[in-house]
């Protein structure tokens, strides 16, 4: 009995490793993790069919999107743009780089300084607080779907 628990409990700690540890994520409201999502559901997104769907699914798990992008090196830029609209894996806000935090659709130098501004990040109530001060709540609440703060 005792090692049936410990095989349940070593399942449930290792079913959690898709997302980062002890750490706040956003809502996703209109984007899909790569990390998690469904075969079919990735191929009916934006520029994505049948084989290239596969083929991400081969190469999961994604540590950063930057990895998600080399998997998707067949698309243009722009249509890999236009992908993450819907698609994406979640940065952190402490350590992401600058071309990551530039992959998020619609960010541009000025937020990239934001979000650098007010690192290190302790919680998403910090990133709500600051990036706050800077746009509206729906592109807040956009924005946090992209990002997630680590709580050690």
């Amino acid at each position: 009995m005792k090692q049936m628990m410990r095989c349940l409990v070593l399942a449930t700690a290792c079913a959690g490793l898709s997302q980062p540890a002890h750490a706040q994520v956003g809502k996703p409201v209109t984007i899909v993790d790569a990390n998690v999502v469904k075969e079919a559901d990735l191929a009916k997104l934006p520029h994505m069919n049948a084989a290239l769907a596969k083929a991400v699914i081969a190469k999961r798990p994604f540590k950063t999107v930057k990895d998600l992008d080399a998997a998707l090196s067949s698309l243009s830029k722009a249509d890999r743009a236009e992908l993450y609209v819907k698609l994406f894996v979640p940065i952190n806000l402490n350590t992401a780089t600058d071309e990551e935090i530039l992959m998020i659709p619609m960010v541009g130098n000025r937020m990239l300084r934001e979000f650098k501004e007010y690192r290190p990040y302790k919680a998403l109530a910090q990133f709500h607080r600051e990036i706050g001060k800077y746009v509206d709540a729906t592109e807040l609440a956009r924005l946090e779907q992209y990002v997630y703060a680590p709580t050690n």
